[in-house]
This record gives structure tokens, sequence and C-alpha cells, in this order.
């Protein structure tokens, strides 16, 4: 068997959220390649998005191992130390524990992780997809993996026999803090179900989904912890990750990227406070622009029978895409000429975690009852 980790976090920027230094990057790069030469590992790459360093890792440990939970911890405590020296912002600002219990999940990072037979005669050849998010929610993949699994009307793949059957949606109560709250449900027939949780993104995000032809295939695996239920105050929009394999029994490439032509508005933006489009850019990209707009990046990968990755390719690097990020530079225009009122800004239930609810509790003492 043969897991496929993708492990990610905020712990430093340079000048703000923008992106993390070369000498984090680097010394990320160097501890993966000891972990390789100490046979925990099979292969790795490290990429940023805005903010977020992700550690991609294969390897034979199964899903949630703690040597590999543990090895991302200790990456990115090293990185935090870099950040600190540097005198970068926000410097481990992911790590919201002394020390994971063996798992990084609950304890800031962002984990999505598939363990698969990499010789089932369904694949013979593995193909995948890892998305990257920054300044954004954990639902922020909520519209376009729905899209994809559900919808003929961006997977026409859909209506093949491979995947007719349709897949097995895991839903996750985000803001339930003790243990994992979750409900299965399977598409087609409840295809409604879903988007009546899943609109609600901020609550309920897709933990994972499995193909019903191949039980046993999963198929995404997405990171789903909200920062506030583990630390109880604002620490950071949650920036998921998500794995997708690609091909086959499952959605191609280009299926599966589609949905973000729409660039969905999601929560995050500046401060993490505002309705905002999630605009696709290329892999190591910073966070400069305007608004500070929710980034989601994209690179496809194959991996061989031995787990060994070849070079990724940047999906959302190719100009076919600049359109795309023209028209989030445009609504994310039009949603912050609102300012402050109403949709542009989240709800007062999404701020509490915020010095927002502060200046709020403040006011709400100086009412006065005239009966």
């Amino acid at each position: 068997m043969l897991t496929i980790s993708a492990i990610k976090a905020d712990i430093g920027s340079v000048g703000g959220h923008t992106c993390p230094s070369p000498r984090m990057v680097e010394e990320a790069r160097a501890a993966l390649r000891d972990a390789v030469a100490r046979g925990l590992l099979v292969d790795f790459a490290v990429t940023y998005t805005g903010d977020d360093v992700c550690l991609l890792m294969t390897h034979r440990n199964g899903s949630g191992h703690p040597d590999v939970h543990n090895l991302a911890w200790d990456v990115f405590k090293r990185c935090t130390e870099i950040a600190r020296s540097e005198g970068l912002y926000a410097a481990g600002q992911d790590l919201l524990k002394d020390a994971p219990s063996g798992n990084v999940r609950g304890a800031g990072p962002g984990s999505a992780e598939i363990t698969f037979d990499e010789r089932a005669p369904e694949r013979r050849a593995e193909a995948f997809l890892v998305f990257t998010a920054d300044k954004c929610g954990p639902g922020a993949f909520n519209f376009s993996l729905w899209a994809v699994f559900t919808s003929p009307l961006y997977n026409g793949g859909l209506m093949l026999p491979a995947m007719k059957k349709g897949f097995k949606f895991r839903i996750i109560d985000m803001e339930h803090a003790h243990g994992d709250r979750v409900v299965d449900l399977v598409s087609p027939e409840e295809h409604v179900d879903l988007a009546i949780l899943l609109r609600d993104e901020n609550r309920f995000g897709i933990q994972s989904i499995h193909s019903r032809l191949h039980p046993g295939q999963q198929v995404v695996a997405v990171s789903t912890d909200r920062l506030h239920t583990i630390a109880g105050e604002y620490k950071g929009k949650d920036d998921p990750v998500a794995i997708v394999r690609t091909q086959g029994v499952f959605p191609a490439p280009e299926e599966a990227v589609s949905p973000f032509v729409v660039a969905p508005y999601v929560a995050g933006g500046a401060r993490g406070s505002h309705t905002m489009p999630l605009m696709p850019v290329p892999i190591n990209t910073p966070v400069t622009g305007p608004y500070c707009l929710p980034l989601v990046a994209c690179v496809a990968y194959s991996v061989s029978h031995e787990g060994k990755l070849s070079p990724g390719v940047d999906v959302f690097g190719n100009p076919v895409w600049d359109h795309v990020r023209l028209k989030a530079q445009e609504k994310g225009e039009w949603m912050r000429q609102q300012g402050f009122v109403g949709a542009a800004m989240l709800p007062m239930t999404e701020l509490e975690y915020s010095a927002f609810r502060r200046s709020l509790t403040e006011l709400e003492g100086r009412f006065r009852d005239l009966g």
C-alpha cells in the first residue's frame, strides 16, 4: 500500500502574509531529503501558496502515521525558528500546541492523506492533483468538489459507466470541537442533501470522497480543521489542502479543475473577514495583490508503483487561466466596493473569535432599554 500525505501550515512570512523565505523552503526540503535517506519517506515535494508551506510526501506507513506527522511537525518547528531569526511576520502561527499527539490534526497544520493499493487492476497508472489554498476557510473547496463529483454540467465523465454509479461523500461538522462528527451521503441520489450541507462552507466540509464502483478506492482527501475551534480565538484562516486522484475510474484533471473557472466566492480575504472570490494562481505565488484575495494553486503529479513522484505540472500556471484571474480581481473589486456592509463581510458568528467581537461587545454595553 502507498500513502500520499500533504501537510501544510503558515509558519512565518516576509513583509506580512506574503510568502515564506527561501531559507525556510530550503530547510523543509533538506529535512525531507534526510527522511528519504533514512527510509521514512519514499519521495517528497515542497511548495508554497501564499504564506503556507506544503509538504507533499509519499511513504508506506499508512495515513495518520505518528512518525510521518511528527516529521512534518519537526519541519514546521525548524522553519519557524528560521522565520523568527529572520524577523518574519507571524512565525509559527499555525502551530497551536506545544507538540502533536502523534498526529498534526487538531494541532494547527492542515493534513490530507490517501492510502491505496498502487497495483489495483482498475488503476493502471496513478495520477493525482494537489490543491493548496491560502486566505480562505476549510470549506473553500465545497462548491468545486460538489460540482466535479455530482454535476455533469462540470464533469461530463459522470455519465460514463466507470463513474455513473457515483461517489460516497463524508461530510464533517467543522464546528464540533470534541472529535469528528460526520455523515456519509451518496451521489447521485443525495446530491441535493449534499448541497444543503455544503452551502454552509463555514460549518460543513468535505472530508473525503470514495468511489461507489470500487468502494475501497478513496478519490479525495481534504483538510477540515478550523483554527478557531482549536485555539478558541482567531488565528488566521484555515487554508485547506486537498488531494484529488484523477483519470480512469476518477474524473480527468480538466474535469477536476473546471469549477474553478467560476472563481467562486468564499470566506476569507483580508483579516479572514470578508466574502471574496477564490483566484487560481501558479504554484509558489505570494500574496501581493489588492484585497488579499483567497488563492488556490494546483499541481498535477504521477507516482510510480515504487512511490516516486514525477516532476509536478503547474496546472493554474497556464496562461489560459489569466482570464479567470482577471474575473476574480473584478469580482473582488465589486464586493469590496460594498465595504463592510451586509454580505461583503462575514456574519458576526464567523467574526466572534476575532477582535471584531470585542468591539461589538463594547458597544452592546452602551445600549439602554427605553421600555
